[in-house]
C-alpha cells in the first residue's frame, strides 16, 4: 500500500469506481480507491441497474447521457466487455393530462442536451410494450436509449481501466480514522496501514455517515429498504421476439424490466421503511434485508392490473436491499461543506444508471475546480444547518413514495415542514399566507384570498395568477410589505476587508461608508460564481466599522466556503455569519418612504437617503439596518431586523402602513417584478457555464483592475467571440410561462435554453430569460419556444422593459 497519494477515494461501489476511473481520464494517475470489503459489496451489487436518459433538469440529463455513452464504450471493449442491454427503450406512464404536459416539458428540456424523447398515447404504449393494459392510461414518455447493465461487471471494468492508467485499488481495507493536517492534506488510517492524501472522497453509499463522522460532518443521506422480485419465464416475452421495454409507473408505483425471459419488477410502496437509522452492522456486506412482500401487496395489485401476465407466473427470487436518498432526492456530488480538500459522491439512489456521469462531473471538480455543467443541483452545500438525520429520513420516505412522480411548478410537498421559521411565520400564516420553501425556510409565496384556496398543479398559469397580479398592482401604485427570510448575510470586519473584497469581485466594490453596491464573483475559469451586495456600515454602538455581504438564501454554505478559501494568512479579515440571526422586511412602493418615515426617526428624503444607501436606525423601538435597494423596481427599503425584535418591527410597520392600506405580498410577486427589471437569479440565470460578458454583466466587470479572482482566465476568454448570450424574451403565449430548460428552436435546430420565465403584470408581457446562440441574440430576433409541446413565438427584447431608466427606484 502506498504511503502517499494525490486522491484517496473511499468506497468501492459505482460511485467510487466511477470517480477513480474519471480521475485518470482527467490526467491524474496518482489516485487510489480503498474498499472495506469487495468492490460492489454495498448497494451496487443488488441494483436493478436501469440506465435511462430521463432527468429533472439539464445537468441530470447531461450526466446520464455521459453514462450511456461510457457504458456503450465499455460494453464494446474487447479487453474487458460489460453486459449492457442498451436501447431496449423505456416508457414512463401517465394517467392524467397534467402528467402528459410535464412529459412534453421534459422532452423540450432534454432536446437542448441532444436527447430525443417521444410523448406517445396509450395505444402506442401498449403496441411497444405488449404486456401492458391501457385501462386508466393516457399515454407516456418514450426514451429510446433506455436499458440495463450488469452492475458488478461495470464496476470491475471501471476499476480495470483505472488501474491500467496508474490508479491502485485496495480491497478488504477498512478506513478507521481520517485526520486533516495543518496544510489541509489528510492522513487516512486503515486496517492495512496509513496513507497521506492531498484530497479525500467519501463514496461510501449507505455507510456515508460512518466516514462522515471521521471528518466531523453529517451528510443528509438516509437509506430505504427497496424490494424487487424476478419472475419465472413469461411465454409472451419468449414469443415477442424482442426485448421488452422498461416500464416506470407513477400510477401504481412500480417498475419492470426484462430479466432473461422473465421480468424484474420493483416496488415503491407507500408503507415503506427506512434502514440503518440506528447504525449498521460491521459485517453487513453483500447482504440483504429480510423479504417482506406483504408490505408491497398494494403496489403489486396495481402491477397485476397493468400487466396481467404477472398473475400467471411464479417468482424465482426476491431482493430486499438498502438504497440511499437525500432530502430532495438528488445526489450530493461535490465539495463537503466547511472542509478543505474533501469531496463526496453520495446519496445516489439510482447510482448504477447515472453513476458514470456523477463520477465524471466530480472528477472535473476535483481536477479543474468546476465541471463542464453547473452542478448546483448536485452540490452538497445546497443543504445547510437544517439537514439533520430526522428531517432527511422524513424526506427520504416522501421521495420514495413519489419515486416516479415529478415535481410540478410551485409544488412543495409536506414532509419535513416547517424546517426553518421566523417569529413571523405563524403571524403570516394567520394572515392567509401560502408558503414556498427556500433553503428550508418557510417564505411567503402569496396571500390566499380564502382559507381553502388551493391552485391545481400545472405547467400553465394557475389560479394564483390574479392574486399575484393584485399584489404587484398594490406595490406599483401604493405600498406593500414582504418578509424575506434566510437571506445570506455575512459580517466582514478587519482592516483589510475592502482589499479582500476588491480581489473577490470582478468589478469595483464601494468602500464608502453608508453606501451599498452590487457585484459579481468569478471562479478561476473566469465564469460567474456568485452575486452579492456589499454594504459598508460605520462604527457605532452596534459594532466596529464593518461590511455586510449579502447573497441568495441558498448560497449560505457555498459562499462562506468560497470566501474562506481565498483568505490570505497575512490579511486582517474576519467573516462571521448573521444569516440565521436576522430577517429582512421589504417595504416597496411609491408610499414606502411615507411609511418608513412614520415609524423610524430621521430624514428619509431622496436627498438624505438616496438609492443604494445604508443606515442604522430603529423601526419603532426595534433595532434595524435599512438599505435603499430594490428587487421589484419600485422605491423600496430592505429593513434588516434581529429575529428577537422582528415581531416588534413588523407591528410598527403595519401600524404605520394603516393610513395607506398597506398590503402584504410574496415571492411570486417579487419574481414577476424582477423579470420586468432584468434582474437575475443565482443558479437560475447566473451559472458557472457562462462568463459575465455572456451573461450580460459587462458593466460590472473592470478588466483594468490589477487583480481579481478569475481575471486572467477571463482575459484569455476574450480572445474568442462568445458562442452564447443571455437575452430577455417576449413569449407569444398567454396560457403558460416559459419553464427553465425549455428549448428555443430555429427550424429543427435548438438555438437556446430558457433559464427563467414569468408573467410581467406591470408590462402585460410573458417574459423569459434564455441563453441563446449569439447570432440569435440581437433585439428583434425571433425564434420558437417548445412550450410543453406547443411551438410559440419568442422574440428578443431589450432588458428591463419596465422603467428602464430606474426613475421609480430613485424617486
Amino acid at each position: 500500500m502506498k504511503s502517499r497519494t494525490k486522491v484517496a477515494v473511499i468506497g468501492g461501489g459505482i460511485a467510487g469506481c466511477s470517480t477513480l476511473y474519471h480521475l485518470t481520464q482527467e490526467g491524474w494517475s496518482d489516485v487510489v480507491l480503498i474498499e472495506r470489503d469487495e468492490l460492489t459489496s454495498g448497494t451496487t451489487w443488488h441494483s436493478a441497474a436501469q440506465v435511462t436518459n430521463f432527468g429533472m433538469n439539464q445537468t441530470m440529463v447531461g450526466l446520464k447521457s455521459h453514462s450511456i455513452a461510457l457504458y456503450k464504450k465499455l460494453c464494446d471493449d474487447p479487453e474487458y466487455p460489460v453486459g449492457y442491454h442498451h436501447g431496449d427503450g423505456g416508457i414512463r406512464l401517465a394517467n392524467t393530462e397534467a402528467q402528459m404536459q410535464g412529459y412534453r416539458h421534459f422532452s423540450s428540456m432534454a432536446r437542448g442536451m441532444g436527447v430525443e424523447f417521444e410523448v406517445i398515447h396509450a395505444e402506442e404504449c401498449a403496441r411497444r410494450h405488449p404486456l401492458i393494459s391501457t385501462e386508466n392510461l393516457v399515454g407516456g414518455l418514450w426514451d429510446g436509449e433506455d436499458g440495463d447493465i450488469d452492475p458488478a461487471q461495470l464496476c470491475q471494468a471501471l476499476a480495470f481501466h483505472a488501474r491500467k492508467a496508474g490508479a491502485e485499488v485496495y480491497r478488504h481495507t477498512a478506513v478507521t480514522t481520517l485526520t486533516q493536517n495543518s496544510d489541509d492534506t489528510w492522513t487516512v488510517e486503515t486496517t492495512k496501514g496509513t496513507i497521506d492524501a492531498d484530497i479525500v472522497v467519501n463514496a461510501c453509499g449507505y455507510r456515508v455517515n460512518e466516514v462522515g463522522a471521521m471528518m466531523g460532518v453529517h451528510h443528509p443521506v438516509a437509506s430505504m429498504e427497496h424490494q424487487y422480485f424476478v419472475t419465472e419465464d413469461i411465454p409472451a416475452i419468449i414469443e415477442a421476439g424482442h426485448r421488452m421495454p422498461l416500464l416506470r409507473c407513477p400510477i401504481s408505483d412500480y417498475y419492470s424490466r426484462q430479466e432473461k425471459n422473465g421480468l424484474l419488477v420493483g416496488f415503491y410502496e407507500q408503507g415503506c421503511k427506512t434502514w440503518g437509522m440506528n447504525g449498521i452492522s460491521p459485517s453487513f456486506a453483500n447482504d440483504l434485508c429480510p423479504d417482506d412482500l406483504d408490505r408491497v401487496m398494494d403496489v403489486l395489485e396495481g402491477a397485476f392490473a397493468r400487466m396481467p401476465a404477472l398473475t400467471e407466473v411464479g417468482i424465482k427470487r426476491v431482493v430486499n436491499g438498502p438504497i440511499t436518498y437525500t432530502i430532495d432526492g438528488a445526489p450530493l456530488v461535490g465539495p463537503i461543506p466547511g472542509k478543505r480538500n474533501a469531496f463526496c459522491i453520495i446519496g445516489l439512489r439510482a447510482g448504477v444508471g447515472e453513476g458514470g456521469g456523477h463520477g465524471w462531473l466530480l472528477a472535473q471538480q476535483i481536477v479543474h475546480g468546476e465541471a463542464c455543467y453547473d452542478t448546483w443541483c448536485l452540490d452538497p452545500r445546497r443543504f445547510t444547518g437544517h439537514a439533520n438525520a430526522e428531517l432527511t429520513s422524513l424526506k427520504a420516505i416522501e421521495d420514495y413514495q413519489n419515486e416516479f412522480r415529478f415535481h410540478f411548478p410551485h409544488e412543495h410537498r409536506p414532509a419535513g415542514r416547517p424546517a426553518k421559521t421566523t417569529p413571523l411565520t405563524p403571524i403570516l400564516a394567520a394572515e392567509g399566507a401560502e408558503f414556498t420553501i427556500v433553503n428550508g425556510w418557510e417564505r411567503v409565496d402569496y396571500i390566499k384570498p380564502t382559507p381553502n384556496f388551493h391552485p391545481i398543479l400545472t405547467f400553465d398559469f394557475d389560479e394564483a395568477f390574479d392574486v399575484v397580479a393584485a399584489e404587484v398592482r398594490n406595490v406599483q401604485e401604493n405600498v406593500g410589505l414582504c418578509e424575506v427570510n434566510g437571506f445570506n448575510r455575512f459580517e466582514i470586519t478587519g482592516t483589510d476587508r475592502h482589499s479582500f473584497l476588491d480581489r473577490m469581485f470582478c468589478g469595483n466594490v464601494t468602500k464608502k461608508e453608508g453606501r451599498v453596491g452590487l457585484g459579481y464573483l468569478l471562479n478561476h475559469r473566469g465564469m460567474v460564481k456568485g452575486e452579492a451586495t456589499v454594504a459598508n456600515l460605520p462604527a457605532s454602538d452596534r459594532g466596529p466599522a464593518r461590511t455586510w455581504y449579502g447573497s441568495a438564501a441558498a448560497s449560505e454554505f457555498h459562499d462562506m466556503d468560497w470566501l474562506q478559501q481565498h483568505l490570505r494568512d497575512d490579511e486582517d479579515v474576519r467573516i462571521s455569519s448573521l444569516t440565521n440571526d436576522q430577517t429582512i422586511l421589504v417595504l416597496a412602493g411609491p408610499n414606502a418612504r411615507a411609511v418608513v418615515s412614520k415609524c423610524a426617526r430621521g430624514d428619509w428624503s431622496a436627498d438624505a437617503f438616496p438609492w443604494l444607501s445604508v443606515r442604522e436606525c430603529f423601526v419603532g423601538f426595534a433595532p434595524a439596518t435599512v438599505m435603499g435597494v430594490s428587487f421589484s423596481g419600485e422605491l423600496a427599503y430592505e429593513i434588516h431586523i434581529p429575529n428577537a425584535s422582528l415581531y416588534a418591527a413588523y407591528l410598527a410597520l403595519r401600524e404605520a402602513g394603516k393610513e395607506f392600506d398597506m398590503q402584504l405580498f410574496g415571492a411570486r410577486a417579487v419574481d414577476s417584478m424582477r423579470m420586468e427589471k432584468g434582474f437575475l437569479h443565482w443558479k437560475a440565470d447566473l451559472l458557472t457555464e457562462f462568463d459575465p460578458f455572456e451573461t450580460g454583466l459587462d458593466r460590472f466587470v473592470k478588466l483594468d483592475k490589477a487583480d481579481f479572482v478569475g481575471r486572467d482566465a477571463l482575459m484569455k476568454r476574450q480572445a474568442n467571440a462568445p458562442s452564447k448570450k443571455l437575452v430577455s424574451l417576449q413569449i407569444d403565449a398567454t396560457k403558460a410561462p416559459a419553464h427553465p430548460g425549455g428549448s428555443l428552436m430555429d427550424g429543427d435546430k435548438v438555438v437556446g435554453t430558457i433559464t427563467s420565465g414569468d408573467w410581467g403584470h406591470r408590462t402585460g408581457l410573458n417574459l423569459a430569460y434564455a441563453f441563446v446562440d449569439t447570432k440569435h441574440s440581437a433585439i428583434g430576433r425571433s425564434m420558437e419556444l417548445d412550450l410543453c409541446g406547443d411551438l410559440v413565438k419568442a422574440t428578443v427584447i431589450a432588458p428591463c422593459p419596465y422603467d428602464p431608466d430606474f426613475d421609480r427606484i430613485r424617486s
